[in-house]
């Protein structure tokens, strides 16, 4: 007994001794001394600068605690703040040490500033404090294992901001708070969390705030989160005034890949694009085990509306049965009611479901869609369209797959639509066409704009402005595939075996090639845009050996030229309207028709006229066009050089059998307007348009103005050089008779005299010649 209370004399005066060592170290031992060491050593290890500007306090019983005042830290070999606060305390309890534990009492944390940076080449402005593996780990691992528990947490006042050069964006978290139970695997702890998150990709601004009980074993892969509750408005992506919740109970375990899920529901509402939106979600039950997948019905509600449209859709999902290999549900409804502007789109979509957890897909095999639209400024309304299909999703390989076919009036449709990834998304599709008649199913108008619409400014039409140019959807498009059509018409324009490839990707569409048979002939050629601030389109076009005059009068109404033949054209231009995209238009083109016409004037026709009624020539002669007047060639080609929308052109060509044309000009095709000179010369033929009848007028120029609007252009014949001509032609005839009558001889008889007339006599051949000439 002696023996034992000595014992506990020796252990007791041990404690005591121990007691007081702590205590004079406490009463006498003051850090702030070694502020310049502290610094000293952080500045030589890792290229930072820290400051202390606070006091640095320890405490040894019955906690080992730190507590120091405002401090900051550098980057590294810099002067610039990488991390701050203005007050810090961290408390370690004593006796867990002894068992291998670290018990951390209380991590309080007041005005935390904190500035994280990825940079492009993927490394952050941390790494260096992270600093290489410990170089005994593998020993380590061996050892027992060392755990850390924390009692509670407190930060309050922080703000942390991170910055990711790689991506573009910044992202901040600022009024941050954050207070906690124990933290300690398997423990659930109560949190209570909330803070200021401003983004700019996505464009967020958002005040949050979340309670729950959180429940985590890294080791289990375990995350629980019991009685949620969380809160945020603001906004955020394009959603102004947002306010949303969500609600319920979440247990993720992923060693076993288990989701247990209750009396989950989250909702929104807020303003996008200055209408109002309303989404609720509603998942009362939901569990898949390893045995067992079960669920209740799940329901989504979707609402947008505003000034002009309204739209509602609804999702319901029946209760699921089956296990993690196989699982299967009645059948899922979906339902869209559209109205916008007076017309209405409905859509009702039905399936039964299926699917493995284990295999992470889920299946649509017998997919059924109703469509109806009523559109009154549709050519045909209401349209009504049964689509059939079937629809897969596999998670494991980011993969989705919808196989439809249907028929939309005399149209077959059959075509395959993907998802080859998900994040960002890629799209993929396929679709073959029989027959397409587009024009059925555009609004009134819109197929085929009143001619001379493109000559006006802004707000010319009806006093309404034109609509800007808005491809910013293809901003975050990312997709490829081709379209197939057998027979289309499209803006009153027809072809067949059409075919379009196209890629969008960066915020470029690229349709290429365009293939087509049109107006017995080819069209190949190749589309781009630029979703630029400012939309930059670039067209390359070659058709071969079409008949020009139906393409033209079908595609614009234009019925002044025809014949077969060939056009290229290489065009690019950045505009935000449509006008202003055909005024900034630069490229080239060239022409090349045979054996066709200009309609509107008839130039052999006209020189005929002017031979018999010579004498009523007093200079210039304008003329509307006429249609039911044309000029035949059996040739016609010209290049185009295109500037801000004008086309130049300085090498026009035309052959015919009576005529050779040449000419220059330009047309303004913003504007719509023709000004060219064209020159037609008269050649010594007794073939083609009129041939015999204009020998008389071999060699004759008649310079030819076209100018006015596209459908409306007016020819101007200056026949004063005509006239001149044929005055001096006639002059010289007249002097060679009276000179042979003088010198004896016959002059020979003028063509076309009639028969038996008498030669003029004397000196009044001359006179009389001038007489017939001008009519005097």
């Amino acid at each position: 007994m002696k023996i034992l209370k000595y014992a506990l004399y020796a252990v007791a005066g041990l404690v005591l001794l121990i007691g007081a060592v702590i205590a004079y170290v406490a009463a006498t031992f003051d850090p702030n001394q070694y502020k310049p060491q502290i610094i000293k050593a952080v500045k030589e290890k890792t290229q930072r600068t820290l400051r202390l500007e606070g006091d640095i306090k320890l405490s040894f019983f019955p906690d080992i605690g730190a507590k120091i005042g405002k401090a900051s830290l550098s980057e590294r070999a810099s002067d610039r703040e990488f991390a701050a606060v203005e007050e810090a305390r961290v408390a370690l309890k004593l006796v867990p040490l002894f068992s291998r534990q670290a018990v951390v009492d209380a991590i309080e944390i007041r005005g935390l500033r904190a500035n994280l940076v990825r940079a492009r080449d993927g490394g952050t402005n941390v790494d260096d404090l992270a600093g290489p593996p410990p170089a005994k780990e593998a020993a380590r691992e061996a050892e027992a294992p060392f755990k850390v528990e924390i009692a509670r947490v407190a930060i309050e006042d922080a703000a942390i901001r991170y910055t990711d050069q790689a991506a573009g964006a910044k992202y901040a978290f600022t009024k941050l708070n954050l207070k906690t139970g124990r933290i300690a695997p398997g423990v659930p702890t109560h949190i209570e969390f909330s803070a200021t998150v401003q983004a700019d990709k996505p464009k967020l601004d958002l005040q949050t705030a979340l309670k729950t009980r959180l429940t985590f074993d890294p080791e289990k892969q375990r995350y629980a989160l019991e009685g949620l509750d969380l809160d945020a408005k603001g906004d955020a992506v394009g959603v102004s005034g947002l306010v949303t919740s969500a609600k319920g109970d979440v247990d993720v375990r992923g060693a076993t890949k288990e989701l247990l899920a209750s009396k989950l529901a989250v909702s929104a509402t807020g303003k996008q694009a200055g209408g109002d939106m309303k989404v609720r979600l509603d998942a009362p039950k939901l569990a898949v085990t390893k045995d067992k997948v079960s669920g209740d019905r799940i329901t989504l509600d979707v609402a947008l509306s505003d000034a002009k449209s309204k739209l509602s859709a609804k999702l319901e999902v029946p209760g699921i049965e089956g296990d993690a290999k196989a699982f299967k549900a009645g059948q899922v409804a979906a339902a869209v009611d559209l109205q916008q502007d007076g017309a209405a789109v409905k859509l009702k979509l039905a399936s039964p479901l299926q699917g493995s957890v284990e295999a992470g897909r889920i299946e649509l095999p017998k997919l059924t869609a109703t469509v109806n639209v009523v559109n009154p400024k549709l050519p045909r309304s209401p349209i009504d369209a049964t689509i059939t299909g079937a629809a897969t999703v596999d998670f494991a390989s980011q993969n989705a797959n919808l196989n439809f076919s249907t028929r939309l009036d005399a149209s077959n449709i059959n075509g395959r639509v993907g998802l080859t990834r998900f994040a960002p998304p890629f799209y993929t599709f396929d679709i073959s066409i029989d027959q397409l008649d587009a024009d059925r199913y555009l609004p009134k108008g819109a197929a085929k704009p009143a001619a001379g619409a493109a000559k006006g400014a802004p707000g010319a039409q009806g006093g309404q402005a034109e609509q800007p140019l808005d491809f910013s959807a293809l901003k975050g498009l990312n997709a490829s595939g081709s379209i197939r059509i057998g027979a289309l018409k499209v803006a009153n324009v027809k072809a067949s075996n059409v075919r379009l490839d196209i890629k969008a990707a960066g915020g470029r569409l690229d349709v290429n090639p365009i293939n087509a048979s049109l107006y017995q002939g080819s069209l190949s050629g190749a589309l781009s845009v630029q979703a630029a601030a400012t939309p930059i389109i670039g067209m390359k076009q070659t058709l071969s050996s079409v008949n020009l005059g139906p393409l033209l009068k079908d595609a614009a109404d234009f019925d002044t030229l025809e014949g077969r033949g060939n056009v290229s054209l290489n065009v690019s231009g950045q505009g935000g309207t449509v006008s202003a995209l055909r005024k900034a238009l630069n490229g080239n083109a060239a022409i090349k028709v045979t054996d066709g016409a200009i309609k509107g004037i008839d130039i052999a026709g006209t020189l005929r006229d002017v031979k018999s009624k010579l004498g009523a020539l007093k200079g210039e002669r304008t003329q509307a066009a006429n249609k039911a007047e044309k000029t035949d060639f059996s040739e016609l080609s010209g290049t185009f050089n295109i500037v801000n929308g004008v086309a130049h052109n300085n090498d026009l060509q035309g052959k015919s059998p009576a005529l050779r044309l040449a000419g220059e000009g330009k047309i303004d095709l913003g504007q719509e307007l023709l000004d060219y000179l064209i020159k037609a010369s008269v050649v010594a033929t007794s073939k083609g348009q009129g041939g015999r009848d204009l020998t008389d007028l071999s060699g004759i120029t008649v310079p030819v103005r076209v100018t006015g609007s596209f459908d409306k252009p007016s020819y101007n014949l200056d026949f004063s050089g005509v006239a001149a001509d044929l005055a001096k032609r006639e002059l010289e005839r007249g002097l060679t008779r009276q000179l042979e009558r003088r010198l004896g001889g016959a002059a020979p008889a003028q063509e076309g005299a009639a028969k038996g007339s008498s030669p003029p006599s004397g000196g009044g051949g001359l006179r009389d010649a001038l007489k017939g000439l001008f009519g005097r």
